[in-house]
């Protein structure tokens, strides 16, 4: 038994290594960790790059949640979440993970998309993914936000983006501030 519990041992030891050396591998070549981009090579983005945005979008907020989600939070205390900015591609997030469809040649579909209700997100650099919406609760769910406007005017572009981010079980949500209707 001791044997074979040896055996196993070495073999998960050496099983680590080979994953830590692919790793290594990857972030050598990419120079960057993360999942990667899908269709990376047919997702060519044409406004903006990861290393220079095309522009901006939500502003730096005093407090990490507004009054609002303050207010809707059980009991006052909302989840843990810090301010945070990430530059990526806004995108629709339904077809890109169905389909791996993002960039110049998606645009209009991501558009035709955000107007129907599709969920909006931002693909970083190294494929990390963050679902996008307006931070302020209840004008949110009463329709008294027009971050949605924004992000259609903005698909397919690389974009800064600014906001409180929120993360449980592997999602990423990114709340963006400074988009209330006036």
């Amino acid at each position: 038994m001791k044997g074979l519990l040896r055996h196993l041992g070495m073999a998960a030891a050496i099983t680590g290594l080979v994953l830590a050396a692919a790793s290594a591998q990857v972030k050598k070549k990419t120079g960057k960790k993360g999942p990667g981009i899908l269709q990376a090579e047919w997702g060519k983005v044409e406004k903006g790059t990861y290393a220079a945005p095309m522009g901006k979008l939500g502003s730096t907020p005093e407090a990490v949640w507004t009054a609002t989600t303050m207010g809707a939070a059980i009991d006052g205390k909302p989840n843990p979440a810090k301010i945070t900015t990430v530059v990526g591609e806004i995108l629709d997030f339904s077809c890109y993970l169905q389909i791996g469809k993002h960039g110049e040649k998606h645009r209009s579909c991501a558009q035709k998309c955000f107007n129907a209700g599709q969920p909006i997100g931002l693909l970083a650099e190294d494929g990390t993914m963050y679902l996008l919406m307006e931070e302020e609760h209840d004008p949110r769910r009463d329709g008294l936000t027009d971050f949605r406007k924004a992000a259609i005017e903005h698909a397919a572009h690389i974009m800064e983006v600014t906001g409180t981010l929120s993360e449980h079980g592997g999602y990423k949500a990114l709340y963006v501030h400074g988009y209330l209707k006036k």
